[in-house]
C-alpha cells in the first residue's frame, strides 16, 4: 500500500497531561509515529513524504482565527516569564458564555475544552504536517486512475484529528485530518463515506458534516455515557437538515469483544453501501485493542484483520487516516494485521 508521512509529525511530544486530578503520561507520544513508520517499512509498503504546500486545504474545514492561534500560541506563551514550558489551558467558557476574549489565557480556553491538548514548541509543525499528510493522501488517491497509484492510500497521521472541531482542539486532536481529507475527496468523487473505528466517538468529524448531504459519517465507539468524549456519540444523533440520516453512531459497552465489534462494522458497511459513495475514508483507530493502555474494548489482531478484509471488499477508492492507538508492545502488530488483511494477504 502507498503510505504517506512526514518526519515533522514527531516534533510534538509533550510528556504529560493533567487528568483525574494528577499528571499522567501523555498517550499520544512521538514514539507512536516511529512505531508505525517502522512497521510499514518492515512490511515493504511504498512510503512517500508529503509536501507541506497545501495550507489552504486546512481552512476549508477550520476557522482561520483558530488556525492562526495554533500557529502563534506557543510563541505568545513564552513571552510571559511566569508561564511554564508547556501551553495548557486552565479556564474554559461554558454554554452560557459566548464572548471571545483576546487575552492569551482566555483565548486558549476559548479554543479548547480540556487539558488534553498541550502545546510545545514543535506542536504546530507536527499538527500542520499531519494535516498535510492527509491532504496528500487524498490527492494521491484521487490520482488512482494513474497506474502508478493503488486504489488505497494510508495517511499515517499523527497527532490524530477526529475529535477536533472547526475552532476547537480536544482529545489530543488539533486539526481534523480525516475531515480535511474527505473535503478534498468530495471534489473528485462527489459523495464520500467516513467510517471511524477508533474506540472514542468522532465528535469533531460528526459536527463538521452534521448538515452535509455529501458525506456519511459512521462511528463505532464506546458508549459516551462511560467514556470520552462524553457529550456526543449517542445513537439518536443522526444529522440535521440536508445531512439528516447521514450520521450513524453505534455506541457499544465497555469490554466489547471481536464478534460484537465486527457486527457493528457490518452494520456500518451496510449503511455505506446504501449511501453509495465515490470514495471511503477510514478513520483508523487501534485504541479499541485488547492490549491498548486505554483498555476499553477487547479487539484482537484477528478482529482488526477481519475489519480490514470487510472494508477492502467494498472496493471503493479508500484513504486510511490514522487516529488513535497508543503505546503497547502490540501496537505495530495491529497496524500490520489490518493493512495485510486489507491488501488480501493471508497470515
Amino acid at each position: 500500500m502507498l503510505v504517506v508521512h512526514h518526519p515533522d509529525q514527531a516534533l510534538h511530544d509533550p510528556e504529560q497531561v493533567f487528568r483525574t486530578g494528577k499528571l499522567i503520561e501523555q498517550p499520544d507520544r512521538a514514539e507512536r509515529y516511529r512505531i508505525f513508520l517502522d512497521i510499514v517499512r518492515q512490511d515493504h509498503h511504498e512510503i512517500v513524504e508529503a509536501p507541506l504546500n497545501r495550507a489552504a486545504a486546512i481552512t476549508e474545514i477550520h476557522d482561520c482565527g483558530y488556525v492562526e492561534f495554533l500557529k502563534t500560541v506557543h510563541a505568545r506563551w513564552m513571552e510571559n516569564p511566569d508561564y511554564g514550558p508547556v501551553v495548557i489551558p486552565n479556564v474554559h467558557p461554558t454554554h452560557r458564555m459566548h464572548r471571545k476574549p483576546t487575552e492569551l489565557l482566555g483565548e486558549l480556553g476559548w479554543y479548547s475544552n480540556s487539558t488534553s491538548c498541550p502545546i510545545t514548541d514543535g506542536t504546530w509543525k507536527a499538527v500542520f504536517a499531519s494535516a498535510q499528510v492527509a491532504v496528500h493522501g487524498a490527492e494521491l488517491l484521487a490520482a488512482s486512475g494513474n497506474p502508478a497509484y493503488a486504489n488505497a492510500v494510508y495517511a499515517m497521521c499523527r497527532p490524530p484529528g477526529h475529535h477536533a472541531y472547526p475552532d476547537l482542539m480536544t482529545g489530543v486532536c488539533y486539526l481534523n485530518n480525516a475531515a480535511i481529507a474527505a473535503e478534498q475527496l468530495t471534489k473528485r468523487y462527489g459523495k464520500v463515506a467516513i467510517i471511524d473505528t477508533d474506540v472514542h466517538h468522532c465528535n469533531g468529524t460528526q459536527h463538521i458534516f452534521w448538515e452535509r448531504p455529501d458525506v456519511l459519517v459512521a462511528s463505532i465507539h464506546v458508549d459516551p455515557r462511560l467514556s470520552a468524549p462524553y457529550y456526543a456519540g449517542h445513537a439518536d444523533e443522526i444529522g440535521e437538515g440536508a445531512g439528516k440520516g447521514l450520521n450513524f453512531n453505534q455506541p457499544l459497552p465497555w469490554a466489547t469483544p471481536d464478534p460484537v465489534w465486527i457486527e457493528a462494522i457490518d452494520a456500518a458497511i451496510a449503511r455505506i453501501r446504501d449511501f453509495a459513495p465515490g470514495a471511503l475514508v477510514i478513520s483508523l483507530g487501534f485504541d479499541a485493542a485488547e492490549h491498548d493502555p486505554i483498555a476499553t474494548f477487547k479487539i484482537t489482531e484477528k478482529g482488526f484483520a477481519e475489519a480490514g478484509r470487510k472494508l477492502a471488499a467494498l472496493k471503493y477508492p479508500t484513504l486510511l487516516v490514522q487516529e488513535g492507538g497508543y503505546l503497547s508492545p502490540s501496537l505495530g502488530g495491529y497496524l500490520s494485521s489490518f493493512l495485510r488483511a486489507f491488501e488480501g494477504q493471508v497470515d
